[in-house]
């Protein structure tokens, strides 16, 4: 059975996610720790749970949602996983945590790519990776059909949508992603949001303003 546990971290108030099944291998998600207490808040319940951590998946590359890569790398020996199109958002890092003024060591690059239709294994969960750009221009999902849930970043949250005003941003490309890869997934599928709180496919095809469905 799937377990998902988040954790909401640094001041963007991201969630970050672990995985687990049975096997007790697990895979995190938008590692956003920021300080000392918050990486161990993670490490400990890995910990606690007697995990395997065999991959770090990056839904995008904002800095809110990379800044526990490299704590991660260091303590599991796992590289970022993302889209090859997240490779330059990846590399102002350094100059958007300049701009805002929020030190954070800086993730490793990645050096493997996921792509839409690749199928992630860990213990004897599959994650199906959807490419959802518009937030960032490589953003992707991790769908499990199994337990009816994605994993979405930055894409689609309870009532609204991601921004748009970021370099890079599209929202035409954010909204045809909505319409074509979430909104296509059965209604009963639990979405997962990198900021806020649950929801679901089904209440945001009624209720989001921002994106109906056709």
């Amino acid at each position: 059975m799937l377990t998902v546990k988040y954790f909401t971290f640094n001041p963007a108030r991201e969630n970050t996610y672990i995985l687990h099944d049975e096997t007790d291998e697990c895979v995190i998600i938008d590692a956003g720790c920021y300080t000392a207490q918050e990486q161990a808040i993670l490490k400990d319940y890995i910990t606690d749970k007697k995990l395997k951590p065999v991959m770090l998946l990056c839904t995008h590359a904002h800095f809110d949602h990379i800044m526990g890569n490299r704590f991660v790398f260091d303590t599991y020996g796992l590289k970022p996983l993302s889209h090859k199109k997240e490779l330059e958002v990846f590399a102002a890092q350094e100059s958007v945590s300049k701009r805002y003024e929020i030190n954070f060591d800086l993730s490793p690059i990645p050096e493997k790519f996921i792509e839409e239709g690749d199928k992630l294994t860990f213990g004897t969960t599959t994650l199906s990776v959807l490419f959802t750009p518009g937030h960032s221009p490589g953003h992707v999902v991790f769908y499990n059909a199994e337990n009816h849930l994605v994993i979405n970043g930055d894409v689609l949250f309870k009532g609204t949508v991601g921004r748009t005003d970021l370099p890079l941003a599209n929202h035409a490309d954010l909204e045809n992603s909505i319409k074509t890869k979430l909104y296509t997934l059965p209604d009963e599928t639990t979405v997962y949001c990198g900021h806020g709180p649950v929801t679901n496919i089904g209440h945001e095809k009624v209720h989001n303003m921002f994106v109906t469905a056709d």
